[in-house]
């Protein structure tokens, strides 16, 4: 850092990936984040959800981190929250599954059943 200037523009993106957290409206990724969670890679799948919008520039979601869902074996998990308040839970979530739900179900508005906790357990 150089400059006033570089500091500004250091803190504006730091606030601009701050800012995806705490978003009203639209929808709302949920991240387990309990202990089992996190030893199934629930930090990754944080980082990867943070990371896509990002890179698409989709500014109407909001990504928190919540604790234990409940079903440690699915793990990591995801919830995502429409603008409805219609609930999706998604299961054993991995790198490319991160690209396939923010494609199909927050752009195309398309859940993918075959993903979902729902679909896993009966």
């Amino acid at each position: 850092m150089k400059s006033l200037e570089d500091l500004q523009k250091l803190r504006d993106e730091a606030l601009k990936k701050m800012n995806v957290r705490y978003i009203k409206g639209g929808y709302r990724i949920q991240v387990g984040m309990g202990t089992c969670g996190i030893a199934s890679g629930a930090r990754e799948v944080l980082q990867g959800f943070l990371a896509e919008l990002n890179q698409r520039n989709i500014t109407n979601v909001s990504v928190t981190q919540v604790g234990c869902m409940g079903e440690c074996a699915y793990e990591p998990m995801a919830e995502i929250i429409d603008e409805n308040g219609q609930s999706f839970v998604y299961c054993s979530i991995n790198g490319q599954m991160i690209k396939e739900i923010i494609e199909s179900h927050i752009v195309c508005h398309q859940p993918i059943h075959k993903h979902l906790l729902t679909s896993r357990k009966g």
